[in-house]
């Protein structure tokens, strides 16, 4: 068993080499890595989520425009926010589901560059461990998927988290549903853990802006609403250390809601493929700035003093977009 983790991770330092990433140490237990930007300091993202349906409920149409959009802005990395393949994650790492609902959706050239994503919940119903296996990553580069971990850029620095163990009824109310919790017990050495870690790479971090990326949902007007377990648990670490942006998908729809007692904003990109239309929870028209209940995704420019957002449609029309300054100059 020792020789077979020596082997992975071996084989994921190589993984990481050919993509041109660098895994560096980090006073926090969470792994790092570093990604470089372009030469002008323009960061630039597209984020997607809810997607792995075999090209089915339009994810091949939103892959379509994710790539287009991609030619015009040429993103540096992909972000994916969880729940990456339907309905129940995958059986192994030879599940064919692999290249049918990754490989072989998303052929576009501006989208061959590296993806980072995050488990869902769907994610968890199946081989949890098949997606985190740097085998995927052989069998396509631009995949790379772990439970919580560190991206540091020159103008922003990302910290994704494991969001699915923070929620009661996956463990005490799963019904049918079975779930692999391999790596995650004791679950609550688990999250105090990340919680911890997240803490401290936060306070560590000197980054102009500070993103966190997860799966669930921490204030949403959609179908699955607000996940009470990261409101009480994770909210407070992210408003303790001036986090600008949580970034989930979970909820099938594109959404932007402002926070009325902090810089914080939140923003759902859940719309890969299957949408759930008519699904809205009242909010205040002063903190919901969009809700669409379709499909589509988002993206992320960023320099060093600013951010700006865009949500687009599956045809490729701009919904919603956002932008903030910290300094003089603009995107």
């Amino acid at each position: 068993m020792a020789s077979k983790n020596l082997q992975n991770i071996i084989l994921l330092y190589k993984i990481i080499l050919i993509c041109g990433l660098c895994l560096v140490y980090s006073k926090a237990e969470l792994p790092r890595f570093e990604h470089p930007i372009k030469p002008d300091g323009l960061l630039s993202i597209l984020v997607v989520g809810d997607w792995g349906r075999r090209g089915a409920y339009n994810q091949t149409e939103v892959a379509a425009q994710m790539a287009k959009i991609g030619d015009q802005m040429d993103p540096d990395f992909i972000i994916s926010t969880g729940d990456n393949f339907y309905e129940d994650g995958l059986t192994g790492i030879e599940d064919p589901a692999f290249e049918e609902s990754f490989s072989n959706i998303y052929l576009g050239p501006s989208l061959q560059k590296q993806w980072y994503s995050v488990l869902g919940n769907h994610d968890y119903r199946g081989d949890v461990l098949a997606q985190l296996d740097p085998i995927l990553g052989q069998k396509d580069s631009k995949w790379l998927c772990l439970r919580s971990f560190i991206l540091n850029t020159d103008v922003a620095e990302f910290f994704f988290i494991d969001t699915t163990p923070f929620v009661d009824k996956y463990f005490f109310r799963p019904e049918d549903d079975k779930y692999d919790w391999r790596g995650v017990l004791p679950r609550e050495e688990y999250l105090s853990n990340q919680l911890k870690d997240l803490d401290t790479a936060l306070k560590e971090s000197s980054s102009n802006w500070k993103i966190v990326v997860g799966h669930h949902t921490l204030k949403s007007a959609g179908d699955h609403g607000i996940t009470v377990e990261l409101e009480e648990r994770l909210l407070p670490v992210l408003q303790e250390n001036n986090v600008d942006l949580y970034v989930n998908g979970h909820d099938h729809c594109l959404e932007h809601i402002s926070s009325p007692d902090s810089p914080l904003q939140f923003l759902t990109s859940g719309g890969g493929s299957k949408a759930w239309r008519g699904n809205v929870r009242p909010w205040s028209p002063e903190e919901l700035k969009l809700y669409y209940d379709g499909q589509g995704f988002m993206t992320m420019k960023l320099t060093k003093y600013d951010v700006y957002i865009q949500f687009y449609d599956i045809v490729g029309d701009i919904l919603h977009q956002w932008s903030r300054s910290k300094g003089l100059y603009s995107v």
